[in-house]
């Protein structure tokens, strides 16, 4: 195997049209149904622009001394990208194609990974990948089954360092100026636990069903106001009527 050293020369190409990318399954349904909850928010929320990427199992590109590598984080949230959709439709190269992801998870399952693997030599493992090669300043670990939390921010000697959640079990994401934190509930039929996010003052922020089941309850409960206040309208009427008063 070649060691990745820091002699390795990084270059940051496009991915060719005949490199064969792993065709693996995803592990199971639940990392697909955790990656859409986590961009829905961030949609409702008015966190997406048209040049943001949130890639779910999706790869991103280095070439390490000529050889190309590609990881394909369970999710990702890559702040600008500086070319159409039609050029990422394979993989994304940062720097040549946008910026490196502010974000990149990984939810555990029973297939074995090697999300913790730091191995250096090619092809690099994945912590070793995010946190070396394309330098994330964040890199979270969850684990559905269990509802386990590891949050890395790089620090400024360049390695991930174990971030200590607040007094409600969340974490600060300063690259988005958001909590990510865990709750359990129902969504799409799986009741679990799931990664959510919550502003600076606290606030959870909604999923599209939740706001748009918020808006109807809102509805309901004007339409509600409304005929209370008619049907007492309608009784003052009456008792003046009965008074004799028009």
């Amino acid at each position: 195997m070649i060691a990745i050293t820091t002699n390795t020369k990084i270059t940051w190409e496009k991915l060719p049209d005949d490199f064969v990318l792993p065709d693996d399954p995803v592990d199971n349904i639940t990392q697909p149904l955790l990656a859409t909850a986590l961009t829905d928010s961030f949609a409702v929320a008015g966190k997406l622009s048209e040049t943001t990427l949130t890639p779910t199992n999706y790869a991103i590109c280095a070439t390490l001394d000529g050889k190309f590598v590609a990881k394909a984080p369970d999710w990702a949230f890559i702040p600008e990208i500086r070319v159409s959709l039609p050029e990422i439709d394979r993989s994304y190269t940062p720097h040549l194609q946008g910026e490196i992801p502010s974000i990149v998870m990984e939810f555990l399952s029973e297939t074995e990974g090697d999300e913790y693997s730091t191995k250096p030599t090619y092809p690099p493992g994945k912590w070793f990948f995010y946190e070396e090669i394309l330098q994330v300043p964040y890199y979270v670990i969850f684990d559905p089954s269990q509802g386990s939390l590891e949050v890395y921010r790089r620090n400024d000697s360049g390695n991930y360092h174990l971030q200590t959640a607040d007094e409600n079990g969340r974490f600060w994401i300063a690259d988005v100026q958001l909590f990510l934190g865990v709750w359990q509930g129902t969504r799409d039929s799986r009741t679990g636990y799931w990664l959510r996010w919550w502003d600076e003052a606290g606030n959870l922020l909604l999923w599209a069903a939740e706001l748009a089941e918020q808006e109807r309850q809102r509805a309901e409960q004007e339409r509600q106001r409304a005929e209370q206040a008619e049907s007492e309208l309608e009784a003052l009427r009456q008792r003046l009527r009965e008074a004799g008063i028009d």
